[in-house]
Parts: C-alpha cells; sequence; structure tokens
C-alpha cells in the first residue's frame, strides 16, 4: 500500500531523497510526473495526469496562469492541490488519502523517515540529535536556492557575473561546512550512522552536477566550473558522495543520474 505519492519533475533528485529514505525504512512510495517541459500537459492533483485524460470541464476549472518556468502558458492545479500545497510547487507529496501536502523536498524527506522509524532510523537516537540533522537540512537549503538560479543561468548563452559569484559563495560554504564535519576522518555527517543529513548532501550534490553538462555558458562568459577542482579542495567531502553514491539504496537512483550526465556533450 502506497503511504507516500509524490508528484513532480523528473529526473530530480530532490525527490530521490524520499525514494532512498524510502528503501532504507520500507516505506511505500509512489511518484509520478514527466520532464519539465511536459509538466504544463499535467493536471496538477493528488491524483496527477496527463491532459488527455482528464475531463475537458475540470481541466477548465483547473486552468491557472504560468509561474517561474511556465510564464507564457497556463498550468492545470486543482484547488484540492493547492489547498494541499498552498505554493503550488513541486516536488509535492500526499498522503496516502491525499488531504495532508507536504511541500520541500526535505520535509518530504523527513516524512519518509518519521513513517519508516520503526524499520530504520534515520532521523537520531534523541531531540539533540535530530536538531543537529535539521540544522545540515536547513544550510543546505541556502546552497540549493542559489544553486538552482545558478544552473537555470547554466541553460542560456551566458552566466551573468552576480549569479556565479553567489553561487560560487554558496558552494564554498556549503561545502566547506561539510568538509569540516566530516574532519578528521568520520565516515557520516552526524553521529556513527547514516541520517538524512548524508541523504540530503549526496542528492543536492549529484543535482549540482549538471553544471559539468553545461560548458558552454561557463566558457562563454570566461569562469571555471565550480566542481573543476571541488575533489581537491573539498577531499573528504567528495569521498562521502562517492561512498554514497555507491551505497545500494543510493545507487539506482544517483548511479544511473551522474552516469548520464558523464556521457553529456560539454
Amino acid at each position: 500500500m502506497t503511504q507516500l505519492r509524490i508528484f513532480s519533475y523528473l529526473p530530480n533528485p530532490r525527490v530521490w531523497k524520499a525514494t532512498i529514505a524510502a528503501r532504507m525504512c520500507g516505506v511505500e512510495v509512489e511518484v509520478r510526473g514527466a520532464a519539465p517541459e511536459q509538466l504544463a500537459e499535467w493536471l496538477w492533483d493528488f491524483d496527477a495526469r496527463a491532459r488527455a485524460e482528464v475531463d475537458p470541464e475540470r481541466l477548465k476549472a483547473a486552468e491557472r496562469p504560468g509561474r517561474i518556468g511556465f510564464k507564457d502558458r497556463p498550468l492545470y492545479k486543482t484547488d484540492a492541490f493547492l489547498a494541499a500545497n498552498p505554493f503550488g510547487t513541486v516536488p509535492a507529496a500526499f498522503s496516502d488519502d491525499g488531504a495532508v501536502g507536504i511541500f520541500e523536498s526535505n520535509s518530504i524527506l523527513r516524512a519518509v523517515a518519521r513513517l519508516g522509524a520503526a524499520t530504520c532510523n534515520l532521523y537520531g537516537a534523541d531531540a539533540y540529535a535530530a536538531a543537529r540533522i535539521d540544522s545540515f537540512l536547513d544550510v543546505s537549503l541556502v546552497f540549493a536556492r542559489d544553486a538552482q538560479i545558478y544552473l537555470l543561468a547554466l541553460r542560456g548563452a551566458e552566466v551573468g557575473a552576480e549569479v556565479y559569484a553567489r553561487a560560487s559563495e554558496a558552494f564554498a560554504t556549503y561545502l566547506g561546512g561539510l568538509e569540516q564535519a566530516l574532519q578528521p576522518d568520520r565516515q557520516f555527517l552526524t553521529g556513527d550512522q547514516l541520517s538524512l543529513a548524508d541523504i540530503c548532501f549526496a542528492c543536492e550534490l549529484a543535482l549540482f552536477h549538471n553544471e559539468l553538462a553545461r560548458r558552454a555558458p561557463l566558457d562563454a562568459s570566461h569562469l571555471q566550473p565550480l566542481l573543476a577542482d571541488a575533489r581537491t579542495r573539498y577531499p573528504l567531502a567528495f569521498a562521502h558522495f562517492d561512498r554514497l553514491v555507491r551505497h545500494p539504496d543510493f545507487a539506482p537512483d544517483l548511479g544511473p543520474y551522474l552516469a548520464k550526465l558523464a556521457r553529456s556533450p560539454r
């Protein structure tokens, strides 16, 4: 029985935070979605599906102005979708009956961990440990925002100096903190076992590897990829990343994704 349903653009490493945790915790998660450019052709709902499968009157009632990434065309979001996910964004998750909405990938990750806590504890042994894990999850949000702006900019012909500078600072702050957390030779970011902090880190850094597949705008702007010397600057963080990518609960999602990026024309 599905315990959590997620609707998102795909592939999306931020959704994989939840699917990785679900494998570890024995939680049944269903993911629905399509490529980013195809989501305008979907009804955004707990029962999300292609517009071609939806009654025209219901579709008309769900029509909304497009926002970021869809400003030139309408989107189709049901009232129930917006009641459950008031910011109207994806990824959007729902309880098994669709009544409760959960938004933001780290919150969806936390939901999976709570649902499966009896099988596998990914959220710390006590309130202090959980709060420390939350600290890493919160810091990742700051990095994720500037990283997202930067990666979107790499879809254009050039990258602005301000966008690059902010991404560079966010990257150095995030990876520098993780490097410190792994000193001198820790195997996990918090405590002595794998936690939500490690899952979040692996997925955010995997997403950032899109930079390597989008070199042309950086070359046009005479800028160096931030990942170019990152393994030298943050050896502990990248060694941990490599271990996690090989982990049997991470590999089904992150392995093929990173391999495809590595094969992409640059």
